[in-house]
């Protein structure tokens, strides 16, 4: 059999040692009887109970159960992170260790992606959960990022994923985006679809999520609208605030020189004379800042190496200079 990884699961863990155990008895049948070779990987999140033992007594026992210790609590964007980094598969399937999510249900994100998505994802359409404490929040949520990202998806929540390699290769999570990966992906161009997945009632432990998540949600939200329209034009945004708040206050520049030349009126205890120079001086600062930016945003992808583009496909000649590997999407480095 060849050594060769087909499938990675990457399940990131915090405090789940009841979990672990079911979850390798419901998980294993499930990859066995896909016919493949796989790995699954599992990111100990600095856990305080007994998880990072019985996740090497798993392994000692099998040996395709690969398991990651973080020396503290890094949240579940730095877990999924590290395990996109070590999986070796040509598709990676991200999963709760809570057990909510069905590890039946992987089989059905993998036919999807044989029709030719790029990411699949779980769509929880029947949750167990009490409706104004986590289902209103996140339907709210859900739409807030659809629209304000444009990848329309009914539960970016749900953890049960499926990717390509080139997708979970090429980008780059920090902070709490792990929840936006298809929208961030979606700067490199893919195609994402969802199909309706199974949601169980949590059996063990507590969620580590609660209410006050909405208000990350948003200020991630705003991170990831800059990241998509404007992470390598930094100045349209800056230098757009800049003219728009400079323009205002000229105006009520002119404004006022009009009042103290054709009326005589006094303007110097006036607060709007006090308006429009900071409003000038913060053009000058937004607009500096933009060009800041411009330097930034160059010196990071010329320093990395950066690609600003992705091939999808290429026909043509081997010996044409263009990099592909694969007739999925690959990145192509710009700079050559």
């Amino acid at each position: 059999m060849s050594n060769k990884v087909d499938l990675s699961v990457v399940i990131p863990l915090y405090n789940e040692q009841d979990s672990i155990e079911p979850l390798y008895e419901e998980l294993s049948p499930v990859l066995n009887s896909l016919d493949t070779n796989y790995e699954v990987i599992i990111i100990d999140d600095g856990s305080k109970d007994a998880s990072f033992q019985r996740l090497k007594a798993i392994h000692e026992r099998d040996a395709r159960w690969k398991i990651i210790q973080f020396r503290r609590n890094y949240g579940q964007t730095a877990g999924l992170s590290a395990g996109f980094e070590a999986a070796a598969g040509d598709i990676v399937v991200t999963l709760d260790a809570d057990l909510q999510n069905d590890p039946r249900d992987i089989p059905k994100l993998l036919d999807k992606m044989n029709e030719g998505y790029d990411i699949v994802s779980g769509w929880r359409k029947d949750r167990k959960e009490p409706f104004f404490s986590r289902r209103l929040p996140s339907m709210t949520a859900n739409r807030l990022i659809s629209s304000t990202t444009g990848v329309v998806l009914h539960d970016y929540g749900c953890t049960l994923k499926a990717y390509r390699k080139v997708v979970v290769k090429n980008i780059h999570l920090y902070g709490e985006l792990h929840r936006f990966i298809p929208a961030v992906a979606s700067s490199i161009g893919v195609n994402v679809t969802e199909v309706p997945v199974n949601d169980r009632a949590r059996r063990f432990g507590k969620s580590k999520y609660g209410i006050w998540r909405i208000f990350r949600v948003m200020l991630d939200l705003i991170t990831v609208r800059f990241i998509l329209s404007y992470s390598t034009r930094p100045l349209q945004i800056f230098g757009g605030l800049g003219l728009a708040t400079g323009a205002i206050g000229v105006l009520i520049g002119l404004y006022l020189t009009f009042v103290k030349l054709f009326l005589g009126q006094n303007i110097g205890d006036r607060p709007l004379l006090i308006l429009a120079v900071l409003l000038i001086i913060l053009a000058v600062q937004m607009i500096s800042i933009g060009l800041v930016a411009e330097i930034v945003v160059r010196t990071y992808h010329e320093s990395q190496q950066k690609p600003i583009y992705m091939i999808r496909e290429f026909l043509g000649d081997a010996d044409d200079g263009v990099e592909t590997g694969t007739d999925r999407p690959v990145l192509v480095d710009s700079s050559r």
